[in-house]
């Protein structure tokens, strides 16, 4: 019998999922969801530090986000796919492994080349969301989308607090040890750890339809999105001019593969991703309000953490060490867990087209407070918290209104369609900020001026603006009426 017979045994021989105990599964689901966190958040409060320790300029730090954001592109589609084809936890154990190696990269890293390297594979955190997802969905539940909903709420809380963990564990790591890499080995604990301890205990899922992955189209997909953001990140540096040959080569040769890749999906049977939903009202705006909380979110996410360890010399910055620097992301990182348990019920009282809404709002509301007071710690951070509120009601009712519009079969897909849109809006908005800092960074200086991040914190609140004005185009399905 081979491998591909033993996906595809009937339902009747396998293991009942509900056997599992649901302590166990959600234990489980959360720490996988914790290490994505850490794996995501260890970096930044060791960016001031690796301009020294790599050689590199604060605007060639962005390429860290970048790198990992386009191996992300590339990763989930064809891993949410697996997923429901091959079993969620099956593909899972294989992501954990993938994320695992480039955490053991990282951690050797002693140049900036080596750690884009690690940082491209663990790019593939990206798929853990949607696998997860995939398990949960499949375990059912008498309260139908409520439980769907308060389980991803609690996904999104365990991320956020990884994010925290990795960033203050990181923090403490760079001050306590003389080594100065010695942070980057944080990842690999916590990967190792998930990957270990949820080997036994997550269940598989149950419910499998059967059929093939769509290759050409996950080929197709990966190439083009991955050209248009290569074009974007390296737009504007030298030779790559925006009018070079190079730059609109990746640009447009990227929008017509995804035309084309867009042609292919609507001629065969089991596409990768159904681009027909694309024709659906809620589905576009979903999709669109998706990319515009997540350019500043992450367009930010080098900016910010550089920023507050730029000391008084400069003329502007928090002058935070490490762990201070750590320490004083923290607002941001609760202020998203608490907007992502308060989510549901925030929905279920005034809509999730108001929800929508108000994150955008709030986001636009921290920029601006950010702006408007730099030069004050605690008023600087108290914008990174009605921001991060904000995001944390945008990043649960985004997942759950995009997991919400496709059948149970392609659960995985239609929540990585959402990540991988993350990951879109996500590297347009490094790619913006990096454009910004190198044009205000002096030539043969690390850091650039004050302007950078002042024009930076201005166009993530116009984005955000634009990200409320599109969400008051949602409208909630007449089944959900309904049933309210």
């Amino acid at each position: 019998m081979t491998d591909t017979d033993t996906l595809r045994t009937p339902p009747a021989s396998r293991a009942v999922v509900r056997a599992t105990p649901g302590a166990a599964v959600i234990a489980s689901v959360a720490l996988v969801e914790l290490s994505s966190g850490i794996t995501q958040g260890f970096l930044s409060p060791l960016l001031k530090g690796l301009t020294e320790t790599l050689r590199v300029t604060a605007a060639e730090l962005n390429w860290i986000s970048i790198a990992n954001l386009l191996a992300s592109v590339a990763f989930t589609p064809v891993l949410s796919r697996m997923g429901d084809l091959y079993g969620h936890r099956r593909i899972l154990r294989w992501n954990l492994a993938i994320v695992l190696l480039g955490s053991v990269l990282v951690g050797f890293s002693r140049s900036f080349g080596v750690l884009l390297a690690g940082q491209i594979l663990q790019g593939a955190f990206a798929g853990f969301f949607p696998l997860l997802v995939g398990i949960l969905r499949n375990r059912g539940g008498k309260d139908g989308d409520g439980e769907s909903r308060r389980g991803i709420s609690y996904m999104v809380a365990a991320l956020v607090a990884g994010i925290a963990v990795g960033l203050v564990a990181s923090g403490f790591v760079a001050r306590t040890v003389d080594s100065p890499t010695a942070a980057l080995w944080v990842p690999t604990a916590a990967v190792g750890l998930a990957l270990a301890v949820t080997w036994p205990l997550l269940p598989e899922s149950e419910a499998r339809p059967g059929g093939r992955i769509d290759w050409a189209g996950g080929i197709l997909l990966c190439v083009g999105l991955v050209a248009i953001m290569l074009g974007l990140g390296m737009g504007g540096l030298p030779d790559w001019e925006w009018t070079s040959p190079r730059t609109l080569g990746c640009l447009v040769g990227g929008a017509l593969v995804t035309a084309l890749w867009v042609r292919v999906e609507l001629r065969i049977p089991e596409p990768m991703i159904d681009v027909r939903m694309f024709r659906r009202r809620n589905v576009v705006t979903v999709s669109l309000v998706t990319v515009t909380f997540t350019v500043p979110m992450i367009g930010l996410q080098v900016a910010n953490p550089v920023f507050m360890g730029t000391g008084p010399e400069h003329g502007y910055g928090l002058g935070l060490d490490p762990f201070a620097t750590g320490l004083a992301m923290l607002p941001n990182m609760l202020a998203i867990a608490a907007g992502a348990l308060a989510a549901p019920k925030v929905a279920a009282a005034v809509s999730d087209r108001l929800t929508l809404c108000a994150g955008s709002l709030l986001m636009a509301a921290g920029y601006l407070a950010s702006l408007t007071w730099h030069g004050s710690m605690p008023l600087f951070l108290a914008g990174t918290a009605v921001a991060g509120l904000g995001i944390g009601f945008l990043q649960h009712s985004t997942r759950t209104l995009a997991v919400e519009s496709v059948p149970p079969d392609r659960t995985s897909v239609g929540s990585g369609i959402n990540e991988l849109l993350i990951n879109v809006g996500g590297s347009v908005g490094a790619a913006i900020v990096l454009t910004v800092f190198a044009a205000r960074t002096p030539a043969g200086e690390t850091l650039p001026e004050l302007g950078a991040y002042t024009t930076s914190w201005t166009i993530c609140a116009v984005v955000s603006l634009a990200g409320a004005a599109l969400a008051l185009l949602y409208r909630t399905p007449k089944d959900r009426e309904a049933r309210s």
